[in-house]
């Protein structure tokens, strides 16, 4: 049976929420944003809890086998506590919860002593469970092991009876790839590009500096294709990883098919310089962008991209400068489409953005909602 994998990007505002469903039927979710406001049918963001539940439902599931935080800001994790069970106490059971077989997290939502503005209670929740889950061993994975971790763990683990390296098997480095899945089985990887252990060990915990950062490669009988999932990452990290990526001899895996752009098209992914008219990249930034593949697609989490007078002056994200940036880069290196997930198929009844990739290509699987559906494809790899 040929391999289809689908990967799903979700129109909830300035958020993020995107859903990979591997050809085999795995499914990991990264983040979760849930407006509720988007319950009234009249806005234009998506009811992300009726929809991913209806989507498990036709699966015939009650679970994900991951769900990935890339950080804890209130737009990747907004409604969590309330549609996800949590195994640290019982009243967050039942109830139709959905359960989380493996929860992936930065070790900065272990650590980080956030301020009054951003230490909302489904943050300090979810910190409770990540901890809970590594405490117990099990259906967890840690992104980096910084010394301030080890310090909060190990006398935990010594209480117990265990020994400091009791959890190590949790904990994945930057540069590796994660366990647990193949190209071979599920014809799907994942390779962590961040964070790096610094992030939590110089000073403060800055949360978009330390948000997951992947390379997904899938395998579609034989052809590879590759998606980059970025969280909220800074130009800086950026930079750190294109070029700490390089230093190994890993540059495959800075090349993308699809790349779901940092922070809902900000500039300061690119450049500490809005720009009048357009965002100039970092040199690292650049080369990251050209990377890109022929019929490639970037992806922008946010609210429309307007190209009018009053987007130039717009101080939060998207940014019309930076979208610019991008459409020219794309353009460069034959790419097919810049899209935004609250534009598609139009700005009031957005649809999620939903790719499929077979040993074709990539294919953008147009909303039936603007008259018969649209295949596009891109041109198939080689082999290997």
């Amino acid at each position: 049976m040929a391999d289809v994998h689908q990967i799903s990007f979700y129109p909830v505002g300035n958020g993020d929420t995107t859903q990979i469903v591997m050809s085999g039927g795995r499914r990991v979710l990264f983040d979760f944003c849930h407006r509720n406001k988007a319950e009234d049918s009249d806005t234009p963001e998506i009811d992300l809890k009726a929809r991913l539940k209806d989507d498990l439902k036709k699966a015939d599931r009650d679970y994900f086998d991951v769900v990935a935080f890339t950080h804890a800001d209130l737009d990747h994790i907004q409604g969590s506590t309330d549609f996800f069970e949590l195994q640290h106490a019982k009243k967050y059971h039942g109830e139709g919860r959905v359960k989380i077989r493996e929860l992936w997290v930065p070790a900065a939502m272990l650590l980080e002593e956030a301020d009054n503005d951003h230490q909302t209670e489904e943050y300090v929740l979810l910190r409770q469970e990540a901890r809970h889950r590594l405490l117990e061993g099990k259906d967890i994975l840690v992104f980096s092991k910084p010394q301030a971790v080890a310090d909060w763990l190990e006398p935990l683990l010594n209480a117990r009876g265990e020994s400091a390296s009791a959890r190590d098997h949790l904990f994945i480095d930057a540069g590796k790839i994660v366990p647990g899945f193949s190209l071979n089985q599920d014809r799907v990887e994942f390779f962590c590009h961040s964070p790096f252990i610094k992030h939590c060990d110089e000073g403060d915990i800055i949360r978009n500096r330390a948000s997951l950062v992947f390379n997904v490669r899938f395998r579609a009988d034989g052809a590879h294709f590759d998606y980059l999932e970025v969280g909220d990452a800074t130009w800086e990290e950026m930079e750190d990883i294109v070029s700490t990526t390089k230093y190994h001899k890993n540059d495959d895996r800075l090349a993308w098919d699809l790349y779901n752009i940092p922070h809902h098209c900000s500039y300061l992914a690119l450049s500490d310089e809005k720009g009048d008219k357009e965002t100039e990249p970092k040199p690292l930034i650049k080369d990251l962008l050209q990377m890109g593949k022929k019929d490639s697609y970037i992806v922008s989490c946010s609210k429309p991209v307007t190209d009018v007078k009053e987007s130039y002056s717009q101080t939060q994200p998207p940014h019309i400068q930076a979208r610019k940036a991008y459409e020219r880069y794309l353009k460069e290196v034959g790419g097919r489409k810049f899209l935004v997930t609250m534009e598609e198929p139009n700005a009031n009844k957005p649809e999620p953005i939903t790719f499929e990739i077979t040993s074709g290509g990539v294919t953008w699987k147009r909303s039936a909602s603007i008259g018969a559906p649209a295949i596009i494809l891109s041109t198939p790899p080689r082999a290997g």
